[in-house]
């Protein structure tokens, strides 16, 4: 019996880390989630165009803060060639980094925004060993935003987030956050870390949530610091006090389209909602760019001046 209970540990165990590795472990090849999807042509030249002009053009200055637990974190910043306190922190998804956010960017810096965008921790120029899925991510975008009012005092931000960047700003919707902090665009987000995975496990694998995803939190607990229902953006939209737009696609299959009804249903703060037909997974801004961004700049500007 003994034997048994320890080998059924052993075996549990290194599921629990299998899985971790493979969603939280930035060293880990994700190609099992993501196969190998080719970005399409129009997209591919927009987020070029993008690129070029933070890097060639936007005279950003790359800036450095110190996260809650001693991790070196680096973000792009731009001041817009106007006088302006409008600003936006503009996060990016999963595996991703901030100079893919350089589109996103660009389009608030065309409506006169400064613009800040982050590596998340464990991305990009940021340290880290783990995947912070936006919980540990949300406390990093609070200290940016601390940033931001050391620089400019009466600053009126905006977060912007696109898949993991919008849970990430919803988890950060639910702290006590300074007066600042304007309005929130989630753009695809997931309703919790612990549902996102859930769904995901079905999806690769065809595994149901137990014993998986519970052998799995307890590993990332130990690893990570986290477990992941606590990483739920869903509760934190319930106490936001911030205005939210939540933006999705009716033909998502990596973040299903019906999370974003739940985020909105649960939310209590102002709220509306954009669906955009026919879109992949974060294509929205690509796919309807005339509808994503008339949306956000009538929103955002009913809370900044």
């Amino acid at each position: 019996v003994v034997v048994i209970i320890i080998l059924g540990i052993g075996i549990l165990g290194y599921i629990g880390n299998y899985f971790y590795n493979l969603a939280l472990d930035p060293n880990t090849s994700k190609s099992i989630i993501f196969g190998e999807e080719d970005e399409d042509e129009t997209s591919g030249e927009i987020n070029k165009a993008a690129e070029k002009w933070l890097l060639e053009e936007s005279n950003y200055k790359d800036e450095y803060i110190t996260s809650f637990d001693k991790l070196k974190l680096h973000g792009y910043k731009v001041n817009n060639k106007t006088n302006s306190n409008k600003w936006v922190i503009a996060v990016h998804g999963y595996t991703s980094e901030g100079i893919n956010m350089s589109n996103v960017a660009k389009e608030y810096y065309d409506m006169g925004y400064n613009v800040l965008i982050p590596d998340l921790r464990a991305h990009g120029k940021s340290q880290g060993d783990y995947i912070g899925m936006g919980w540990d991510d949300r406390k990093d975008i609070i200290s940016w935003i601390d940033f931001i009012k050391k620089e400019d005092p009466n600053a009126q931000v905006v977060l912007h987030g696109v898949s993991m960047g919008a849970a990430t700003v919803m988890m950060t919707s639910g702290e006590e956050l300074p007066s600042n902090v304007k309005s929130i665009v989630a753009d695809c987000g997931y309703t919790s870390v612990w549902d996102q995975f859930s769904y995901q496990l079905k999806e690769l694998f065809n595994l149901d949530a137990f014993p998986f995803m519970n052998v799995s939190s307890i590993v990332t607990k130990i690893r990570a610091g986290y477990w992941l229902k606590e990483a739920s953006a869903i509760e934190q939209v319930a106490k936001s006090k911030t205005p939210i737009l939540f933006i999705h696609s009716d033909k998502d299959d990596f973040v299903p389209y019906y999370m974003m009804d739940e985020l909105y249903d649960s939310t209590k703060s102002e709220k509306e909602k954009l669906v955009v037909e026919g879109a992949a997974h974060a294509k929205s801004s690509t796919v309807n760019p005339e509808l994503y961004w008339s949306t956000i700049e009538t929103f955002t500007n009913k809370y900044v001046d």
